[in-house]
């Protein structure tokens, strides 16, 4: 069906061609292996990015997605095949070694900040898969991030909120380290102790605990670890991420992805879109 006239979160030209090789390739090397053969592809994979796109920016279910796009069950299977398949992962991968070299910097990062962030969840996700953190106060899930220093993503994992950071911090430097081995130096806040420092270093990592001064009264950019901060920044102008609206915690993880590549691809293209909080 024709649009009469795009949504704002819809791909450009210039943004289309940052992604489409690698979703191209996808679909080719799943004709090759005997899938789909007989019979030409339905859907265009654009039209599916932008209705996942649309998804991640207005935070509607996925059964409400409007009638010009494709049915929202091929949407959500796109989606969960490029989840399941690592092709999130992979456009994260290749777009943030884009901006790294734009900006002058080697591609592959040797540095790293962690943090971790706790929010509320739906009433559609499973109590098991939900915590308190009992710092914050928070009852729903927990996202550990792993970014750059530009801010970019490295590893993302999405536990219960009572999972403590520490735990995060260790599964995250084994992300990081088995993806990113030039990465020699982590910084991170008082919640990653000991355990997280002993095992930064068994993967070759100094991970340095950066302190807020006990003396300080009102607000105070903390160095290195403001980097993070400025990433959860961005990941909450996508107003599916404002709770974790997702069943399954792999799943939230897919969408922190798409949000980190919608936030790349405009970075490397200089374009913006309104932010939800003020339309």
């Amino acid at each position: 069906m024709t649009r009469h006239r795009p949504y704002p979160s819809d791909l450009s030209d210039a943004r289309w061609e940052l992604i489409e090789p690698a979703l191209t390739a996808w679909r080719a090397e799943r004709r090759g292996k005997g899938l789909d053969i007989g019979r030409p592809p339905e859907h265009d994979l654009r039209r599916i990015m932008d209705a996942i796109l649309y998804v991640d920016r207005t935070g509607i279910p996925w059964r409400y997605l409007p009638h010009d796009f494709a049915p929202w069950e091929t949407v959500y299977g796109y989606f969960a095949a490029w989840q399941k398949e690592g092709i999130f992962g992979q456009l994260n991968g290749l777009l943030r070694r884009l901006v790294r070299q734009a900006e002058g910097r080697n591609a592959e990062p040797s540095a790293c900040v962690l943090d971790a962030q706790s929010v509320k969840t739906s009433a559609n996700v499973h109590a098991a898969g939900q915590g308190i953190d009992a710092g914050k106060k928070i009852a729903g899930r927990k996202r550990h991030l792993g970014v750059d220093t530009l801010g970019l993503l490295l590893a993302v994992w999405v536990t219960a909120a009572s999972v403590s950071d520490n735990a995060g911090g260790i599964h995250l430097l084994s992300r990081i380290a088995a993806s990113n081995p030039r990465v020699t130096k982590a910084w991170a806040d008082t919640g990653y102790r000991t355990k997280a420092i002993d095992h930064g270093a068994r993967h070759g990592i100094d991970v340095e605990v950066v302190r807020r001064d006990p003396t300080q009264k009102g607000f105070k950019v903390i160095p290195r670890r403001w980097v993070v901060e400025r990433s959860f920044g961005w990941l909450m102008h996508h107003r599916r991420l404002a709770r974790d609206y997702e069943t399954h915690p792999h799943r939230s993880e897919a969408i922190i992805h798409v949000a980190m590549i919608d936030l790349i691809i405009r970075r490397l293209t200089r374009e913006s879109t309104p932010n939800w909080r003020y339309t």
